[in-house]
């Protein structure tokens, strides 16, 4: 097991985005990432971790075969430059679970700039009784909503 508690550890806690009601790492609280292998490229702001990857806290987890961590160098108001994470991209049977939903798929996208989440392949949402099945999700974290597309859309719930 990795934990990190480094600048990479930091920057993938402070930006795995919410999913609709959940807040899955927006802190760099007790985040931990497992990983088979880690590659930093730091030339290129990346870090690359693959095979069975998993990174969660006590209540939220993302897994997928493969994980890269994008960040970029921001000037912070006192002055000093601060490396923040700006994009995730995981691939491979990807699965999204927390307190109240699971989302899986092939692929995730996390654009952090933008709190948008683009889930595609083989989509799949569940909260509760309702499941939402798609070709393809994408998800506005701020406003919390919520678009499939990519051909026929299936939708079950249960009424009250």
């Amino acid at each position: 097991m990795i934990v990190l508690k480094n600048r990479i550890g930091i920057m993938l806690a402070l930006c795995i985005a919410s999913l609709g009601q959940t807040q899955f790492a927006r802190a760099a609280d007790n985040v931990q990432i497992e990983a088979d292998s880690m590659e930093v490229i730091d030339t290129e702001h990346k870090t690359i971790f693959k095979g069975n990857v998993i990174a969660k806290r006590p209540t939220d987890q993302i897994t997928s075969s493969e994980m890269v961590v994008t960040s970029e160098d921001q000037k912070q108001p006192d002055g000093t430059m601060q490396s923040v994470t700006s994009f995730i991209d995981a691939t491979g049977g990807v699965v999204i679970t927390t307190d109240t939903q699971t989302i899986t798929g092939d692929a995730a996208k996390f654009n952090i700039p933008q709190d948008r989440l683009e889930v595609t392949g083989n989509v799949r949402v569940v909260q509760g009784k309702t499941t939402v099945n798609s070709k393809k999700v994408v998800i506005n974290l701020k406003t919390k909503h919520l678009q499939a597309s990519g051909g026929r859309v299936r939708v079950g719930f249960v009424p009250k």
